[in-house]
Order: structure tokens, then C-alpha cells, then sequence
């Protein structure tokens, strides 16, 4: 995935407007395809969104919440824990009453990044934080369905509760892939046909098509003047499986 975000003002604009409104909502799309990009892009306008990039347990949910409002000098964490190293001698019953406190003090959302697929604990946590701590709650994940949401998929039941981003479109996967291959200093003899393989292989997933492309600077999928473009994919295809399966 490339550092800047190409061609998506109309979502990040509509992702702005979901997060004003202060309502938890379900966002998805593929891995690949920009959502934790996006979401990052917002984040610095948007002080009171709490990101937690590491949403695997309610232990490190609310550590991670902890860490948030520390930066951010929340007072009920200044006091109670004053530093990290506080808020890691805390036992997890003691700080989940602490961030939960000063949840109901602020007015923060909560980002639930990187779901793969949460427990029916973890969704009770979930709904506590936005009935008790009442903080919206915006999870993000690969589907909408269940063997990603996990038991959370019952809270964002209505279609409105739910914001996809797609995949670029054919024309647009393929401006993209230029862009990336100008980024990058790539030249071949059939980089066309690389380009018109890469975005018709990766669906137009724009993490894909930037990885692929990275890895064709490697000397292994050269001759002569033209890049190996099957092996390629096969071996994207392999690191892309364990990425997908992690994410």
C-alpha cells in the first residue's frame, strides 16, 4: 500500500460525514483496497476519534484507548496512571473502569481497527462503549459478514450502518498503476501489457496492484527487457494469502 491516498476524495469525503455524525457504523472493504489509509487521513482533523489499530481482545482495546487518551492528557488517565508504564501495571478490570469513565467524561468515537472475527465477549464489550461509555463505535473490517464481523455484525444490522470501499474501476486501477510505476523508476519492454495484467489480475485492488508493482523492480521476474509476469503474480498470490490472513 502506497503512503498517499489517489483518487478518493468522494469516499474520504462521505467517511468525514459518517464520523461528524457521531454514530457507530460498520466500514469495509477487502484488504488492500485503503481503509486504514483513509481512515488515518481523517484522524489528525479529528482529535476526540481514538484509533486502535490493534483490536484482536477488550484487553488490548481498552489499553490501547488508554494510550490514546494519555496522549491527549485525559485527566482521568493522567491521574490514575500518569505514564505507559502505569496504565501496564494496571490489572485489565481496573483500567477498563478507568477508560470507560473517562469515555463518559468526553466526547470521543472509537476506531476498532483490523476485526477478524470478534468473540461474543469482545461485542458485549463493544456495546458497553457505546451504551455505558457512549461513544460511537466505527469497527473495520474485510466483509460485512460474519466470518469477519464476528458478533459484532448484529450492531450494524441496518444498511445504513455500513460504508464499503470498493475496488477502483478498470480506467481508474489503471491511472493508478501508471502513477505507481512513475513513483517507482519501473521500465520494461512490455510494461502495457504488465499494467493491463496487474489491474485485470488484482481486481483493481489497489494495494495488490502497488505490491505487484513493487515486487517488479526485483532482478528474479527480469529478461532481457521484459518482467516475468506469471511468476510474479504466483508469488504475490502467496504473500498476499498471509497478509490477507492477518488483516
Amino acid at each position: 500500500m502506497t503512503d498517499f491516498i489517489f483518487d478518493r476524495e468522494e469516499e474520504r469525503l462521505a467517511l468525514k460525514q459518517r464520523l461528524v455524525n457521531k454514530k457507530s457504523f460498520l466500514f469495509h472493504g477487502p484488504a488492500g483496497v485503503g481503509k486504514t489509509l483513509l481512515i488515518h487521513s481523517l484522524l489528525l482533523q479529528q482529535p476526540e476519534i481514538l484509533y486502535c489499530g490493534l483490536s484482536g481482545t477488550a484487553q488490548a482495546v481498552f489499553r490501547n484507548i488508554a494510550y490514546e487518551l494519555l496522549d491527549r492528557r485525559e485527566q482521568a488517565l493522567v491521574s490514575a496512571c500518569r505514564n505507559q508504564r502505569g496504565i501496564e501495571a494496571k490489572s485489565a478490570v481496573s483500567l477498563k473502569g478507568i477508560v470507560m469513565d473517562a469515555l463518559r467524561r468526553g466526547n470521543y468515537s472509537i476506531v476498532l481497527d483490523h476485526l477478524n472475527r470478534p468473540s461474543q465477549s469482545f461485542a458485549s464489550v463493544a456495546r458497553e462503549i457505546i451504551s455505558w461509555g457512549s461513544s460511537p463505535v466505527i469497527a473495520i473490517a474485510r466483509s460485512s459478514h460474519m466470518e469477519d464481523t464476528g458478533f459484532l455484525q448484529s450492531l450494524f444490522s441496518d444498511r445504513s450502518a455500513k460504508y464499503e470501499l470498493k475496488n477502483f474501476d478498470g480506467a481508474t486501477a489503471q491511472e493508478f498503476a501508471e502513477d505507481i510505476i512513475r513513483q517507482v523508476g519501473l521500465s520494461a519492454g512490455n510494461v502495457g501489457d504488465l499494467v493491463r495484467r496487474i489491474v485485470e489480475l488484482s481486481e483493481g485492488n489497489p494495494g495488490a496492484i502497488s505490491s505487484m508493482l513493487q515486487m517488479a523492480k526485483h532482478p528474479k521476474y527480469r529478461t532481457d527487457d521484459s518482467i516475468k509476469i506469471t511468476p510474479l503474480y504466483i508469488d504475490f498470490r502467496m504473500s498476499w494469502s498471509s497478509v490477507g490472513r492477518n488483516h
